[in-house]
């Protein structure tokens, strides 16, 4: 590919020029451009900015990419930096990657920038184009969205960052893409933000797991019984819930998870968690899994909280029936889904894993949209 500049929708499209090697040095400096992009020098310094501008960017395009400046239009202040790296022409792929100042994001920069390199690689013949972004990163998943990219999966250990043992600490890659022919972003949520990221009965209060929720959620998941009726039944380490706290905005944005914490609508006590998973997108169907801190049982606020967000899910996305299973023993959650409205629908035999190598049979209960209606 040649050098062009390109202007759209509020951002150019530039060369870099020597001017802008302060504004390179904060922007790579900053902290998530440090922590999400693995090898970046730091500290970043003047000389590491003035190499990229005056050999890097080359380097760049010769190899068959390209290296934009994004600059804002209108005072050509540089924004961050976007471009197309690892070609592949034989598979006519390549992929896209950025970053943005702090003082830019959540102005739609980033996903200008995205679009506008992405449709220059469409037109100069690639037919596939790549978007990576660490599984944690949400805020480079929604861009991918808004930019129309596909999530289309998890390379598992693609990434090392330095520091790391390149054979046993290795982080995983959301996969995104972009073809020729999609139709034009946002590319549509299959589940979609909570209202002003919450839900209420002025009893409980719904809003999404995150990072910060780590030591609340493996105080509950380490509860014996909540262990016992965990599929499979197996204690979760420190570290395996931090994960899954970290992750769980990527999951709700890639339509596969939506994890809630169950708070005190008073207080904002978080009392327990709600998970769903979307299993079976293709017919409308998904499965709900809750657990609640002892304190706070016998209070109404799991059916409370499971009634809440099945509403919310059958007015706003395309589930049409919701799961959910208990061992035969669990007569409580048996109690929460009748309460909620869930229908039995008897018994599957040896459906889950149990402790030593057994199987337990589960009891199956479904809600439908019209079974909340007649409550």
């Amino acid at each position: 590919m040649k050098p062009v500049e390109i202007v759209e929708a509020g951002v150019r499209l530039r060369l870099f020029l020597p001017d802008d090697a302060p504004a390179v040095v904060d922007g790579c400096n900053d902290p998530l451009t440090q922590h999400f992009i693995p090898g970046m020098p730091c500290p970043y310094t003047a000389g590491h900015a003035m190499r990229w501008i005056t050999e890097g960017v080359a380097a760049a395009w010769s190899a068959g990419g390209a290296a934009w400046a994004v600059a804002d239009v209108a005072s050509n202040e540089l924004l961050g930096c976007v471009g197309l790296s690892r070609p592949v022409p034989e598979r006519g792929q390549i992929e896209v990657g950025y970053w943005v100042v702090p003082r830019a994001r959540g102005k739609g920069a980033a996903t200008a920038a995205t679009v506008a390199a992405t449709g220059h690689a469409l037109r100069c013949g690639f037919g596939r184009v790549e978007l990576l972004t660490d599984a944690t990163n949400t805020v480079s998943q929604r861009v991918a969205l808004a930019a129309g990219f596909t999530h289309e999966g998890v390379r598992r250990g693609a990434a090392s960052r330095p520091g790391q043992s390149p054979t046993t600490q290795r982080d995983d890659l959301a996969v995104w893409a972009r073809v020729a022919g999609d139709p034009p972003g946002p590319t549509p949520r299959v589940l979609p933000d909570l209202p002003g990221g919450q839900l209420s009965d002025g009893v409980v209060r719904l809003r999404p797991l995150g990072p910060d929720d780590a030591d609340f959620a493996y105080r509950l998941q380490t509860l014996p019984d909540v262990v016992a009726t965990s599929v499979p039944p197996v204690t979760p380490t420190r570290s395996s819930i931090a994960s899954r706290c970290a992750e769980a905005p990527g999951k709700w944005l890639t339509g596969r998870r939506m994890d809630v914490v169950i708070c005190d609508a008073v207080t904002g006590t978080p009392a327990g968690q709600l998970g769903l998973h979307y299993s079976s997108p293709e017919i409308g169907e998904a499965t709900f899994g809750y657990s609640l801190l002892p304190r706070w049982r016998g209070r109404g606020y799991t059916s409370r909280a499971v009634r809440l967000l099945a509403r919310w899910l059958f007015d706003n996305t395309t589930i049409a029936r919701l799961l959910a299973g208990t061992l035969p023993t669990n007569t409580a959650s048996q109690r929460v889904l009748q309460r909620a409205g869930f229908h039995n629908e008897g018994r599957q035999r040896a459906q889950l894993p149990g402790p030593d190598g057994v199987r337990d049979d589960s009891i199956q209960y479904s809600l439908l949209p019209t079974d909340l209606d007649d409550r």
